[in-house]
């Protein structure tokens, strides 16, 4: 595996980034790539612990954070958390919606859980964060999908179901804040594998799933979080000024096996 090009590449300095869902896996990731290309961040999640040692990694790379606990589910939590980022950082310039539920299973439990942290946590920080972008000059918002979106399967309907809702939220929420010149996109990991994330797990609790999945990756390598955080950072950079509603497949062709 060829090494990973650093988040320098890109150029944020004077930027505004609130990464809702940053605290570990490509979240994480993602946060402490914009913080590397000189970005103010910040960034919620609920778990305390994880939140408070991303924004001290954060702020080892000198740039300026903030963080605040936010359960995503929860429409008002997310509107007090997008004013107080706002307030911190003096703006926002770049919204990433990466949360998800995990909405595996075909339960309602499932389907809800899908539902209000994959979809309507990405629909609600959006409207609370867009009298902050409407001010931004160079204003952008991307979220996480997924390519489970892209094709059928047994596992994980709902979670399929509702990312491909997300793909076409994007396409019409890019339609509707284009003369806001506020571009919207979204990146599509594959099977991403980091510590403790869902494919670390299943090397151990699944090995067989896991070996299959593997080998429909023609890379022959499961991606990593860098990997995503990259395509976030171009996706909000100038480099993409006339990309929007756009789902950006970011899986070494997994998609392209079926």
């Amino acid at each position: 595996m060829s090494s990973i090009p650093s988040s320098a590449a890109f150029d944020f300095r004077g930027y505004r980034v609130v990464v809702a869902g940053g605290s570990r896996g490509i979240g994480r990731c993602i946060a402490l790539a914009f913080a590397q290309a000189g970005a103010a961040i910040s960034i919620c999640a609920r778990g305390r612990d994880t939140l408070e040692e991303t924004r001290t990694a954060m702020a080892a790379t000198g740039a300026t954070t903030h963080a605040a606990p936010c359960d995503l589910a929860d429409g008002e939590a997310i509107a007090a958390y997008i004013e107080q980022a706002a307030t911190s950082l003096g703006g926002i310039d770049v919204l990433v919606n990466n949360a998800s539920g995990y909405g595996f299973a075909d339960t309602d439990e499932g389907w809800t859980a899908g539902f209000n942290v994959d979809l309507m946590a990405a629909v609600r920080a959006s409207r609370h964060a867009l009298p902050h972008l409407k001010a931004s000059p160079y204003a952008s918002i991307v979220h996480t999908s997924s390519i489970a979106a892209f094709h059928p399967g047994v596992r994980g309907p709902a979670y399929a179901a509702i990312k491909a809702a997300l793909n076409q939220y994007t396409t019409s929420q890019a339609l509707a804040l284009a003369p806001e010149r506020i571009r919207v996109n979204a990146v599509a990991p594959g099977s991403i594998e980091f510590p403790d994330g869902l494919w670390d797990r299943r090397r151990t609790e699944a090995p067989e799933l896991y070996r299959q999945t593997l080998a429909k990756i023609p890379f022959g390598r499961f991606g990593t979080s860098e990997e995503i955080a990259h395509a976030v950072l171009f996706l909000a950079s100038p480099w993409a000024g006339w990309i929007t509603g756009q789902t950006l497949c970011v899986d070494g062709g997994q998609l392209l096996t079926g």
